[in-house]
């Protein structure tokens, strides 16, 4: 297993949020053999790119994006990394991200975002303080961040129902299994519609004492799904994660973590330039930041909705004196394998039958 770099500041940091926080951190890179490899992130899918006056990162992680490069360039001669680094060699970092952005790729320039914490806002009755245990937690998540924060209250002892459309499930089942499983061991596995199955899916989301969404905002509104539509009884929080915030110019825009973590400026460096640090790094730390939003919120009583922007997290660990060290990763403590998917959808359906007091 080879190294990855890593800085002692962040995780020391996130030491003090949860417990286990390196095999969090590391844990990915542990399964899949991954290591530091410079401006190639370790998973390989997003690079950094040097401009006229600074630094991007360009992530290429799915079909679709690595179809929009001929339009990226403007060019149908060339579509690999070579030709992308030569076109953006000549352009400004801004001129890239705007193009970039223009194709709904994930891009961002180097230390663009500001450290934020995350945003409660008053949406429901509040209730008493509670902890997650016993909880009803409805995960709409997938990839890492969110499927994370969902699995650390699966640990508190909530009941977590993980929910997937049967036609676009969550991107990681197709990948490692071993991944998928740590991730989602532990949870009730549900599939929906999001337009078939709305009623259903609205009984659900009421039942919820918490509910995690990772989608664009106007995703669920646009279907009445949304924290504003639905109502709810006293002191649930909704937990909104998104690449870049939910409002303005970013709103909908998307990341991964590799370049979440360079929008702010969370990196190393060599001679010559940043270096990307440890593995999508901004996917296990909005993951932990999103748990800690969950708990502070039911300790708080409730009635919230906290977003929480992965570029904003990356922009605040990042450490004012950087102190680079390389870690052998750590491996995960896996719990068994995740359930099939849809196969709880009518243990679901009855728990949220007698939750709400309607037939099943």
């Amino acid at each position: 297993m080879g190294p990855l770099l890593v800085d002692e500041a962040v995780l020391r940091r996130a030491r003090g949020r949860v417990d286990a926080a390196e095999e969090l951190i590391t844990g990915r890179a542990a399964l899949l053999g991954l290591v530091s490899r410079g401006r190639v992130s370790a998973g390989g899918a997003t690079r950094l790119l040097r401009t006229i006056d600074g630094w991007c990162a360009l992530t290429l992680s799915r079909d679709d994006d690595l179809a929009c490069v001929p339009a990226l360039l403007e060019s149908d001669d060339g579509a690999g990394w070579p030709d992308i680094e030569a076109w953006a060699a000549g352009r400004t970092a801004e001129q890239v991200r705007d193009r970039a952005r223009l194709l709904d790729l994930p891009v961002a320039v180097l230390g663009e975002a500001e450290a934020t914490e995350p945003r409660p806002r008053r949406i429901g009755a509040p209730g008493p303080p509670r902890e997650p245990a016993g909880l009803l937690v409805v995960d709409l998540t997938s990839m890492w961040a969110g499927p994370l924060c969902a699995q650390l209250l699966a640990r508190a002892g909530a009941v977590v129902v993980k929910v997937e459309s049967p036609r676009r499930p969550d991107g990681t089942r197709a990948g490692d299994p071993r991944f998928f499983d740590w991730m989602n061991a532990g949870k009730l596995s549900y599939t929906a519609d999001f337009d078939r199955d709305r009623a259903a899916l609205r009984a659900l989301l009421t039942a919820a004492d918490i509910v995690l969404e990772s989608s664009r905002p106007a995703a669920l509104t646009g279907r009445g799904l949304g924290p504003h539509e639905l109502s709810a009884g006293p002191g649930r929080v909704w937990i909104r994660i998104t690449g870049h915030g939910a409002e303005g110019v970013n709103a909908g825009r998307v990341a991964f973590g590799d370049d979440a973590a360079v929008a702010g400026a969370l990196v190393c460096h060599d001679a010559h330039g940043p270096v990307f640090l440890a593995d999508a790094v901004a996917d296990p730390l909005t993951g932990i930041e999103a748990y800690v939003a969950v708990t502070d919120a039911l300790r708080r009583g409730g009635g919230e909705l906290v977003e929480v922007s992965m570029a904003a997290v990356a922009a605040g660990h990042r450490p004012a004196e950087p102190a680079q060290v390389t870690v052998t990763p750590r491996p995960p403590r896996l719990a068994g394998p995740a359930a099939p998917l849809g196969a709880d959808n009518a243990a679901v359906d009855r728990m949220v039958g007698e939750k709400l007091g309607t037939p099943c």
